[in-house]
C-alpha cells in the first residue's frame, strides 16, 4: 500500500520531483567536489552551484499554492503531513532569504574550500580568513533575515535542527558538561582506561590499512552496490539518492584508530540514509530529519557499538591480519588503545569522555561571533583561551586549533550542537536497547538485528516528523542527556 493516497499530496510530489532533482545534482557537485575536483575549478563550481540554488528556489516558491491547498486538506496521514511540513519549511526559507544572498553564499562557501585547506597544511589562519569574514558577514545577514526578532545563532539553529532553541542547548550543557568533569576526573584517577597507548604511536601501511577498512565494511553488511567510500582531507557522508550514499574517511601518518573510527562514523551516516523508506526516495522527507539525528547514528556506531568490548573481537582479526605491528597485542589492549581517554585539542580525535567539551565550547565561540562580540580576525587567539579552559591544552598552531574543522568554510554555522545532540541520542538508544537485549553486539546476527531495529524505529519515516516528535515516538521523550552520563558512567567508572 502506498504511503501517498491524496491527490492533491500525488501532484504536490509530482511537481516537487524537478527540486528533488536539483538536490541530486547539487549533492554529486558538492561531493565531487572534496573528492575529484581540480583546485582551479573552486570558482567554476561556485557559479554552478549559485545557479542551482537559484533555480531550486524559484521552483519551490512556484509551489506555494498547491502547497497551501495540500495543507488544508483534512485527511492526511502522517506521510502526507510531513511532506507538507517539510515543503512549508522550504518556502519559509525562500520566501525570506533574497536570491542574491543564496548566490552570494554558494560562492563564498565554493571559493572557501580549497583556501581552508590549505590553510590547514600550513596552519596559517591569515590565508583563510577573509573568506571566513565573508562568509560570517553573509550568514549574519542570512540569521536577519530569516528571524529579526531573535538572536542571530537561534534564527540559524532552526535550519539544521527544526525546532531546536538556544534554551535547550543551554539546559543541555548545563546538565551534562558538570557530569563529565566528574566522570573524566575520576576515569583519570583509576588509571583503568589509559591516558597514552603504544599503538598510537606506530606508522602504518596506508593500502594494509585500506584493505583493513574495507573488511570492516563487509562486517558491517555495508551494501557495495549502494554504496563507496573515499578518502578526503575531512571526512564526511552524503546522499545522492537512496541507492546512492557516499563517505570518506582519511589517513594520517599514524595512529589507524582515527581512520577506522573515522569510517565506522561515517557509516553509521550512511546507513540511516540507506535506511530510509524507498517509497520517499526524490520526495521532501527522504533523507535524515536533521543533523542531530543523524550525528545520533553516527556515534551510537562509532562508539556504543565499535567501541564496546564485545566488538573488539569482531574487528580485532581484521586489523591483525593487515597491520602485522598488531601481533604484539591482545585483544584487551587494543581495546584500550581504542579507548583511550584524555583531554585533546582535536575534536574529531577526542574520546567519549571529553568529547562534548569540544562542543560546548564552539557553541559559545560561535555565539559570540555572530552577535559580532569576536572578530574573525580575533578567532586564533580567543579560540585558543576557551579550548584552553575546557580542555587544560593550548594549540601550539592554527592547525591543531581554529583551522580543524571544515564546516566554517561549508558555511554551517550553528551545527556543532548537533554533535552533542547526536551524542545524547546515542545515549538514549544505549539505555533503550540494552534493556531490550539489542546491545551489545557479540555477533554478525546481532548486528542484523540492531540494523533491522534501528531501521523500523528510526530510519525508515526519514523527514517525516520533526525531530522532537521522532523522539517522543520512540523513547518517550525529547533530548535527555542522562542516557548519556549513565552510558558513560557504567563503560569508563564501573571498574573503578
Amino acid at each position: 500500500m502506498s504511503l501517498f493516497s491524496n491527490p492533491v499530496v500525488v501532484d504536490l510530489l509530482a511537481r516537487y520531483r524537478p527540486i528533488a532533482a536539483m538536490g541530486y545534482s547539487s549533492a554529486l557537485l558538492e561531493w565531487d567536489l572534496e573528492i575529484n575536483m581540480p583546485e582551479a575549478g573552486a570558482a567554476a563550481r561556485g557559479k554552478v552551484r549559485a545557479e542551482l540554488s537559484l533555480l531550486s528556489q524559484k521552483m519551490a516558491l512556484d509551489l506555494a499554492g498547491l502547497v497551501e491547498k495540500a495543507d488544508n486538506q483534512k485527511t492526511l496521514n502522517d506521510a502526507e503531513k510531513g511532506i507538507v511540513r517539510v515543503i512549508k519549511r522550504e518556502l519559509d526559507f525562500y520566501r525570506k532569504i533574497p536570491p542574491k544572498l543564496i548566490e552570494e553564499l554558494q560562492r563564498a562557501t565554493a571559493e572557501a574550500s580549497i583556501p581552508w585547506r590549505e590553510a590547514r597544511a600550513k596552519s596559517d589562519f591569515a590565508r583563510f580568513q577573509p573568506h571566513l569574514e565573508t562568509i560570517t558577514e553573509l550568514k549574519r545577514k542570512q540569521a536577519e533575515y530569516l528571524d529579526p526578532s531573535t538572536q542571530p545563532y537561534n534564527a540559524l539553529l532552526d535550519l539544521p535542527e527544526e525546532g531546536l532553541r538556544m534554551e535547550d542547548l543551554d539546559r543541555i550543557f548545563q546538565q551534562l558538561v558538570p557530569a563529565l568533569k566528574r566522570i573524566l576526573a575520576k576515569t583519570l584517577s583509576s588509571g583503568h582506561f589509559p591516558e597514552k597507548h603504544p599503538l598510537e604511536e606506530v606508522d602504518y601501511d596506508v593500502p594494509s590499512l585500506k584493505q583493513a577498512n574495507k573488511e570492516i565494511l563487509s562486517l558491517l553488511d555495508m551494501p557495495s552496490k549502494r554504496f563507496r567510500q573515499d578518502v578526503s582531507t575531512h571526512p564526511f557522508s552524503t546522499r545522492i539518492s537512496g541507492d546512492d550514499v557516499r563517505i570518506t574517511t582519511r589517513y594520517e601518518p599514524k595512529d589507524f584508530r582515527a581512520s577506522t573510527f573515522g569510517l565506522i562514523h561515517e557509516c553509521g551516516h550512511a546507513l540511516y540514509e540507506l535506511q530510509v523508506d524507498h517509497e520517499l526516495d526524490l520526495t521532501p522527507t527522504g533523507t535524515g530529519v536533521s543533523s542531530g539525528i543523524h550525528e545520533s547514528q553516527s556515534r551510537f556506531w562509532e562508539n556504543v557499538v565499535g567501541r564496546s568490548r564485545q566488538f573488539t573481537p569482531l574487528v580485532y582479526p581484521l586489523l591483525k591480519k593487515n597491520l602485522s605491528f598488531l601481533d604484539k597485542y591482545s585483544v584487551d589492549q587494543v581495546y584500550a588503545y581504542f579507548n583511550t581517554v584524555r583531554p585533546s585539542l582535536i575534536r574529531v580525535e577526542a574520546d567519549e569522555v571529553t568529547y562534548n567539551f569540544h562542543i560546548a565550547m564552539r557553541y559559545e565561540l560561535e555565539k559570540k561571533l555572530l552577535e559580532g562580540k569576536v572578530n574573525v580576525s580575533e578567532l586564533p587567539s580567543v579560540w585558543n583561551d576557551m579550548i584552553e579552559e575546557y580542555v587544560g591544552k593550548r594549540p601550539p598552531n592554527d592547525a591543531e586549533g581554529v583551522l580543524q574543522d571544515v564546516h566554517w568554510s561549508w558555511g554551517q554555522y550553528a551545527i556543532f550542537p548537533s554533535y552533542s545532540l547526536g551524542n545524547v541520542v546515542a545515549g538514549m538508544l544505549w539505555k533503550m536497547l540494552s534493556k531490550q537485549g539489542l546491545l551489545p553486539v557479540k555477533d554478525a546476527k546481532s548486528l542484523i538485528t540492531l540494523k533491522a531495529w534501528l531501521a523500523e524505529n528510526l530510519h525508515k519515516p526519514g523527514a517525516t516528523y520533526a525531530p522532537k516528535i521522532l523522539l517522543t515516538r520512540v523513547f518517550g521523550t525529547g533530548y535527555d542527556p542522562s542516557g548519556l552520563v549513565s552510558y558513560l558512567e557504567n563503560k569508563y567508572l564501573s571498574m573503578s
